[in-house]
C-alpha cells in the first residue's frame, strides 16, 4: 500500500506543477482580471436571481459565446468627425451642465441626451471628448433603447469592431460585453496569484485599425468599487523632455492579440476570430486635434521593432511605469445608473478596478467603432 500511496501524491504533485507552470506562462505577458466564459457565467442566478442578489436588470444584454467565426477585419477609410465640429459645442453643450473631473483629464456632463443628438451634435461629441479624453454623460437612455439603435448611433464615427474573444449579447456580436455575474466571488481567487487588478490598455490596440471614439454603458454595478481609471496619454507624452520625445519619434512598436486568444482558449472560451499582430508607432497623432500620444500598453504591446530584447523591455518598461504612475494625470471614474463613457481610445489608457468582493453585479456594455490606423507626424520641438 505504500508504494502506491507514494505515487498518487508524486502523481499530484506532478499535476500541480505542471497547473502551475501552464498558469505562470498564461500570465507573464498577459493579465486579465476580468476574464469571462459561459462557464463563468451564472445564467440561472442571472436570470432568476439569487437569495442575496436581484435578476440580471437587462437579461437580453447578458453574454453568449457561440462557434460562430469571422474572416479577418477589413481595410477601410476612416472619416474624423471631429475635423467637422464647431468648436464652441452648440448643439452639444447648448444646454448642458459640465464639470471636470481633474484640470487634464475627465469633465462630467448633464443636460443633455446623446441618442438624440443631430450629425452636428455627433461631430461636436467627437471633438468634445479627443479634448477632455474621457467624458461621463449621465442620466443616458443608452441601456433602455433597442440594441441596434445603440449600435447605429455607435457606428456614425465608424464600423463596429467585433471582439476575438468576449461574450456578446444573442444576435449583436459588434457589442463587447464586461459582466461578472452576481455571487461572483472569484476576485478572492484573483488575489491569490496577484496583487492588484491594474491592467493598463488601450482597447484591442492589436488591430490594424483600432478604436476612436469609444462608449460604455452601465447595465448593473455594485453599490460602491468597480470604477474605471483613465490616463492622458497625451500629457504622458508632453511631460517627456523635448530630447526623450525626439528620440521615440521614428520607433515602431508590435501589437499582439495571441495572448489573448491564449487565455480565452485556456479558460475554454471561444476565439472568433484568427488572432493578428501589427506595427504602430510608439507616438500617436490625433487627427482632429493634432495631439501627440503615447501609443505603447502593457497588455499587447510587446517589442519595439529593430531592438533587441533587452532594449525593447527596458524602454517599454519606463514607460509604462510613466503611465502607471502618472496619478496627475488620470482621473478615476465613477460609474451610475444611467452613465454612459465616452472616451477617445487614440489618446487615452485605462484600466478597470476590481475593488468589491461581495458579490454584486457588474454589466457594462461596450461599442467600439474602429478608427483610422496609427500614424505619427514629423517631430517639432
Amino acid at each position: 500500500m505504500a508504494p502506491g500511496l507514494v505515487e498518487t501524491v508524486a502523481d499530484r504533485t506532478v499535476d500541480q506543477k505542471t497547473e502551475e507552470v501552464t498558469k505562470d506562462k498564461r500570465q507573464a505577458e498577459y493579465k486579465e482580471a476580468f476574464a469571462q466564459s459561459a462557464k463563468s457565467t451564472n445564467y440561472e442566478g442571472e436570470l432568476k436571481g439569487s437569495a442575496k442578489h436581484p435578476p440580471a436588470a437587462y437579461p437580453h444584454y447578458l453574454p453568449y459565446w457561440d462557434d460562430v467565426t469571422y474572416p479577418p477585419l477589413e481595410p477601410f477609410e476612416a472619416i474624423e468627425h471631429g475635423k467637422d465640429a464647431d468648436p464652441s459645442f452648440p448643439n452639444l453643450l447648448g444646454n448642458a451642465d459640465v464639470t471636470d473631473v481633474t484640470a487634464n483629464i475627465g469633465a462630467e456632463v448633464k443636460g443633455v441626451q446623446l441618442s438624440k443628438l443631430n450629425k452636428a451634435g455627433k461631430d461636436e461629441l467627437a471633438l468634445f471628448v479627443a479634448q477632455k479624453k474621457v467624458v461621463a454623460f449621465r442620466d443616458q437612455d443608452f441601456a433602455d433603447l433597442p440594441i441596434q439603435e445603440a449600435l447605429d448611433f455607435a457606428e456614425y464615427y465608424g464600423p463596429s469592431h467585433i471582439h476575438q474573444a468576449s461574450g456578446a449579447p444573442k444576435g449583436f456580436p459588434r457589442v463587447h460585453l464586461v459582466h461578472r455575474s452576481a455571487d461572483d466571488t472569484t476576485a478572492h481567487d484573483f488575489f491569490q496569484e496577484r496583487t492588484n487588478s491594474i491592467t493598463w490598455h488601450t482597447d484591442v490596440s492589436f488591430e490594424m485599425q483600432p478604436p476612436g471614439t469609444t462608449f460604455l454603458y452601465l447595465l448593473d454595478g455594485p453599490t460602491a468599487g468597480g470604477d474605471t481609471l483613465f490616463g492622458n496619454m497625451a500629457e504622458a507624452y508632453n511631460r517627456l523632455s523635448p530630447e526623450f520625445q525626439k528620440r521615440l519619434h521614428g520607433l515602431k512598436a508590435i501589437h499582439s492579440g495571441h495572448e489573448q486568444a491564449v487565455n480565452a482558449k485556456a479558460r475554454n472560451s471561444v476565439v472568433r476570430r484568427e488572432p493578428v499582430s501589427n506595427v504602430h508607432p510608439i507616438v500617436r497623432t490625433h487627427p482632429a486635434t493634432g495631439e501627440k500620444a503615447l501609443y505603447v500598453n502593457p497588455q499587447f504591446t510587446r517589442r519595439i521593432v529593430g531592438f533587441k530584447k533587452e532594449e525593447s523591455d527596458y524602454l517599454l518598461k519606463f514607460l509604462y511605469d510613466h503611465i502607471a504612475l502618472g496619478a496627475d494625470l488620470q482621473a478615476r471614474m465613477k460609474w451610475e445608473k444611467g452613465s454612459v463613457i465616452v472616451w477617445d481610445n487614440r489618446i487615452t489608457a485605462h484600466t478597470a478596478i476590481l475593488d468589491w468582493q461581495d458579490g454584486q453585479r457588474r454589466h457594462l456594455a461596450r461599442l467600439t467603432p474602429q478608427a483610422e490606423r496609427p500614424y505619427e507626424t514629423e517631430w517639432h520641438e
